[in-house]
């Protein structure tokens, strides 16, 4: 399981692809966008840039998890395999967020949003280190939702809604979590808040928070992610208003897009910051749509941290690096207006 894996490309954006191989990032830049390139031996198409002018750029990350100390754990299941670090090796946490965090600086972006998963357990501590890392590196920039991690005790950190404006997009970022639950939910009097914004609403609009949203199989007041009744009722209120061209969430640790059941418009989710691949999101804003750029956290102790994590969960019979990675137009797409 440590055999080094085939190049990959892992990012695409209009003028950019980046691979890596094992631990080697290999970089081309400056490419043209809308255009065939070989390279490596794969063939790939670099995205269509959206027309006008590039109003914003903001950074997104979740499942961050900070405290955590053994990667792929399911509860007191001694299956895994279970990834911990040496006695001398600094947390994986850290290591992957201060990658994060300093390939998201390069951006100088009008905001940084985080999805939930902040910590592992809730502790003060935990807060503390999300606080070091994050609130004193972005400050005002910053933008934070809770996920389900960070409420199993019935906490009341990063509580509410935020209505986001940034150069040429808004974002509603909604608390989906439900204190001392897995599952997410929205509430009436949030929908009632996102009613009224979308009503007043004169940009593009994304709607973000950290379960991802139920669309199809069994359904269950169980289900892992947004309540079917809560998903139903998103997807209603997409209908009413052209302006919402996404809804993106964390909480599944994958990359995956699925159109809405009545509105079509993108459910997507973004994978983990804290193993395998080890992303984070980067969304550029245009005149005529947004596009989503995800990427590969690529400092040396990322990259050997998150290679390392490729095969969790194969005790259980599931191929990880296929679910975490999902397909590249899982991770790097145009969300056009309505």
């Amino acid at each position: 399981m440590t055999e080094i894996r085939a190049t990959e490309l892992t990012t695409v954006a209009d003028n950019l692809a980046v691979f890596h191989h094992g631990q080697r990032v290999i970089r081309h830049e400056n490419l043209e966008p809308d255009t065939d390139y070989s390279e490596h031996g794969i063939d790939f198409r670099t995205l269509p840039r959206p027309v006008g002018r590039l109003l914003s750029v903001f950074a997104t990350v979740n499942d961050v998890h900070f405290g955590e100390t053994e990667c792929g754990r399911i509860d007191d299941n001694p299956q895994g395999p279970i990834q911990s670090l040496l006695a001398h090796e600094t947390p994986y946490p850290i290591t992957m967020n201060a990658g994060a965090i300093a390939e998201i600086l390069k951006l100088d972006a009008h905001a940084v949003i985080v999805k939930g998963d902040l910590t592992t357990n809730g502790t003060d501590e935990e807060f503390a280190a999300f606080r070091e890392h994050y609130v004193d590196t972005f400050g005002h920039k910053l933008h934070v939702a809770r996920g389900n991690h960070d409420a199993y005790k019935g906490q009341n950190e990063f509580t509410g809604d935020q209505w986001i404006q940034l150069p040429g997009v808004c974002v509603a970022l909604i608390d989906t979590t439900i204190p001392t639950e897995t599952t997410g939910r929205i509430d009436p009097h949030q929908f009632d808040w996102l009613e009224a914004h979308l009503q007043a609403a004169t940009t593009p609009v994304m709607i973000m928070g950290h379960h991802q949203q139920w669309t199809d199989g069994n359904r269950s007041d169980s289900y892992f992610g947004l309540h079917p009744d809560s998903s139903d009722q998103l997807d209603a209120l997409v209908t009413r208003h052209q302006c919402v061209i996404a809804y993106t969430a964390g909480h599944t640790h994958r990359h995956r897009v699925r159109p809405m059941n009545s509105s079509g418009v993108p459910s997507i989710e973004i994978g983990c910051v804290k193993d395998f691949p080890g992303t984070w999101g980067e969304y550029r804003v245009y005149e005529g749509g947004v596009m989503q750029v995800v990427h590969r956290i690529s400092s040396p102790d990322a990259l050997a941290w998150s290679e390392r994590c490729r095969f969790l969960y194969a005790d259980f019979g599931i191929n990880y690096e296929s679910y975490a990675l999902g397909t590249l137009e899982d991770r790097c797409l145009i969300l056009p207006l309505r």
